[in-house]
């Protein structure tokens, strides 16, 4: 099972809800959140880029005692940059141009496309376990995430609970009134870029509705500016996740488009 964020500050917890979440602060991705002893922890911290995207920024993983700091091509593991592959007792970091990638024996794969995409994928061990943006990985989705005994909580909400308190960090929670735009508009044109014939071995794989969603918000929010990002990203995560679920996308990136 996966959990993944990327683009425009969507996120896909292990339950398989998707939802959106602007925040700029440290917030806990995902953890083992059972009481006596964390056997790992992800936490990510986001900002804007110079084109006004969100991209993370660093990513601060601990498994077992071992700490590990990934930036864009930097890996830093208990205060020492690092070459890889680094090999580590129970866990292996790979990276290259496009991707870093952990693999960590305690039954976790983290990989990071080193700009808006972080996909983590856990042992079924874990289940019940976690928590985090990443949600409880209890196999129900809303339940414990956006609904927790007699509350519920907008996406905003529980992002906002997610924040890793850090005496001297200045950043504003997002607003928990906000309400995020229908973007219908954008709906034909999401629907068409995402049910191309190279995204064939996709279609029943996956949930299509969900990405369109994404798709639909981040058109809304782009206001007509058609740069990569805008569009390109979360057919980005679609591709991925189909390959991820042993489907076998065509070539969809052209000279003109992504």
């Amino acid at each position: 099972y996966v959990c993944s964020t990327w683009g425009n500050n969507h996120f896909k917890t292990f339950d398989g809800d998707i939802y959106q979440f602007p925040g700029v602060c440290e917030y806990n991705f995902v953890s083992d959140c059972r009481d006596s002893y964390t056997e790992f922890s992800v936490h990510i911290q986001r900002a804007l880029n110079s084109n006004n995207h969100p991209e993370i920024q660093y990513i601060l993983i601990k498994i077992k005692d071992i700490l590990v700091y990934l930036k864009p091509k930097l890996v830093v593991v208990d205060g020492r940059i690092v070459k890889t592959p680094y090999y580590s007792s129970g866990m292996l970091i790979e990276s290259n141009d496009i991707y870093t990638k952990i693999y960590a024996k305690l039954g976790m794969i983290l990989m990071w496309n080193q700009e808006d995409a972080l996909m983590v994928e856990l042992d079924s061990k874990f289940n019940n376990h976690t928590c985090g943006l990443c949600g409880d990985y209890n196999g129900i989705p809303i339940y414990n995430e956006f609904i927790n005994g007699d509350a519920s909580y907008n996406s905003i909400t529980y992002g906002n609970l997610q924040k890793i308190s850090k005496p001297n960090a200045r950043c504003e929670d997002p607003d928990e009134t906000q309400a995020l735009p229908s973007c219908n508009e954008h709906r034909d044109e999401c629907e068409r870029l995402l049910t191309s014939s190279a995204f064939a071995d996709c279609r029943f794989r996956l949930n299509l509705e969900t990405y369109i969603q994404a798709c639909m918000q981040d058109k809304c929010a782009c206001n007509g500016n058609e740069d990569s990002f805008c569009i390109c990203s979360t057919i980005s995560e679609y591709s991925r996740q189909c390959s991820h679920a042993g489907g076998r996308p065509g070539e969809w990136r052209t000279q003109q488009f992504c």
